[in-house]
């Protein structure tokens, strides 16, 4: 007898279609980390408890990454020498962060599979490339145009209206090379020389921010993990609390969205899509990152696989693991280097680690500065505002110690 013929409709909608030629990169196999810092950590962890080697490239062998893994290979992103050394040592390749040059990547994927491509890293590493590709796909983006001095920054506003947000075209993250301008008496404080192209983006009023980590395989199976609700602080993630306070029509039309973003781009491994919620009916991309995301750390604890787990699969030809949610509500707050004391010292982790299911997360970062994020602490509970209770009691319990 048949037996698929036994399985329920749910299961049969969730089977991934066979692919003969999907390549399958089974452990002990060598995944290289590109990038040494938490991302990569955190990746490592996962992918060892999985039974893989990992090898990281990085500056020193005392960053994040290269303190837990075997095999480091230190060097300049740019040394081609060192980039080589690397990447023969590997059956597949990925990486931790999108500020790296394509040509390095476009190199390491000469030695060994390498996701995401060359070709997606330097999509991602430029915001105008980035939302046009998304916009041309019929993707709902955030109102954008390329300016490169007063001028035409005015001109944008005349566009868009004040006020208007202009950021540096490449790099930058967490606010750097952000800048809201609120006029035009304003608008030549923005310092045009440091950036050689820049784009203005419509200030969006929006009820919330979410974000959705999709994982992408090479054959084009993808999964989502459900939305989470993402709030900032000085333009850093401050906290993300899961599952996200939508309805389920905006939540299905979120993770459709992010799949779509993921096939656009080609990404293969994990993309997280950052978006602004206006109302019921409406959502707009605001960033993506072909990479695990801060917002997606609480998977750790709160998913049947966590994001890192899901990159590993995903980069190595694995089926995708459950995002089904485990908890009634999850939280992550950031331990940013403010929170350390002023002789350096950390603070007195037990005082946080006494509020009911609470999480500790160190990078093993040696010095701490404002704004630099050192950690994280998730909690877990009920449901999402209980989470979000014990998550920032824990973070206040650490400040309350320090200025004892």
């Amino acid at each position: 007898m048949d037996s698929e013929k036994h399985l329920t409709q749910d299961a049969m909608e969730t089977m991934e279609p066979p692919s003969v030629d999907r390549p399958v990169i089974l452990p002990p196999a060598t995944i290289g980390m590109v990038g040494g810092g938490q991302l990569g950590r955190m990746f490592a962890h996962a992918a060892m408890t999985m039974g893989y080697d990992v090898v990281v490239f990085c500056h020193s062998d005392d960053e994040p990454a290269a303190q837990v893994t075997r095999r480091v290979v230190c060097g300049a992103l740019d040394d081609h020498d060192a980039v080589q050394r690397f990447a023969q040592q590997c059956d597949v390749i990925t990486l931790e962060f999108e500020n790296i040059p394509a040509e390095t990547i476009r190199l390491c994927g000469q030695f060994a599979p390498t996701y995401p491509s060359h070709s997606v890293l330097a999509t991602a590493q430029h915001r105008i490339i980035e939302k046009s590709t998304l916009s041309e796909a019929g993707l709902p983006v955030t109102p954008f145009v390329a300016v490169h001095d007063t001028e035409s920054l005015i001109a944008a506003a005349n566009r868009f209206a004040w006020p208007i947000i202009v950021k540096t075209a490449q790099s930058g993250y967490d606010g750097k090379g952000q800048h809201r301008v609120d006029g035009p008496q304003s608008a030549a404080e923005v310092p045009w020389s440091t950036a050689d192209s820049w784009i203005a983006e419509q200030c969006i009023s929006f009820d919330r921010e979410i974000s959705v980590v999709v994982a992408r395989r090479a054959d084009g199976v993808t999964k989502c993990f459900p939305p989470m609700e993402n709030v900032h602080s000085n333009h850093i993630l401050d906290v993300t609390v899961a599952p996200a306070a939508i309805d389920g029509s905006l939540r299905e039309r979120a993770e459709q969205i992010a799949s779509a973003a993921a096939e656009t781009l080609g990404v293969v491994g994990l993309l997280c899509v950052e978006l602004f919620v206006m109302d019921p009916d409406r959502i707009f991309i605001n960033e993506v990152a072909p990479r695990p995301h801060n917002s997606g750390h609480l998977t750790i604890e709160a998913f049947a696989t966590s994001q890192f787990q899901q990159h590993v699969r995903a980069v190595c030809g694995l089926p995708l693991g459950s995002t089904e949610q485990i908890v009634g509500g999850a939280a992550m707050v950031n331990l940013l280097g403010d929170l350390w004391n002023e002789d350096g010292s950390a603070p007195d982790w037990s005082a946080a680690l006494d509020v009911a299911a609470v999480h500790l997360h160190l990078y093993g970062k040696r010095v701490a500065k404002v704004g630099r994020k050192m950690g994280h602490l998730t909690a877990t509970a009920a449901t999402p505002q209980l989470a979000v209770e014990r998550a920032k009691a824990a973070r206040e319990a650490l400040t309350s110690v320090g200025s004892a």
